[in-house]
């Protein structure tokens, strides 16, 4: 079965919620890191793993500060947002709705 394309608006919001967790595993964790995507029926998941065990937090910043915005535009763009910790390190992951009828 072939798979259909996501809809650019679903690309759109998986490259911002993806760059995003990334830029934040880089900052803050400073560890390797890797990028997952699930794509399920009804949604797609992106996955950052890295291998601090601190966790993320949303931060409330002026409206003039330069950074500090990412996991507000995570849980803004996305259907929800959570933290899955393991042994070595956390996954942080994001959930973006797919349309109906799309696979």
């Amino acid at each position: 079965m072939a798979r259909q394309a996501l809809p650019g608006p679903v690309n759109e919001l998986l490259l911002l919620v993806s760059s995003e967790l990334v830029t934040n595993a880089v900052l803050h964790a400073a560890t390797p890191l890797t990028l997952g995507l699930e794509l399920h029926s009804d949604r797609v998941r992106v996955c950052v793993e890295d291998q601090s065990p601190a966790l993320p937090a949303v931060r409330h910043v002026q409206p003039d500060a330069p950074t500090g915005r990412g996991l507000v535009l995570v849980a803004e763009s996305s259907r929800g947002w959570g933290v899955d910790q393991g042994e070595t390190g956390k996954t942080v992951w994001a959930e973006i709705d797919l349309p109906t009828g799309v696979h």
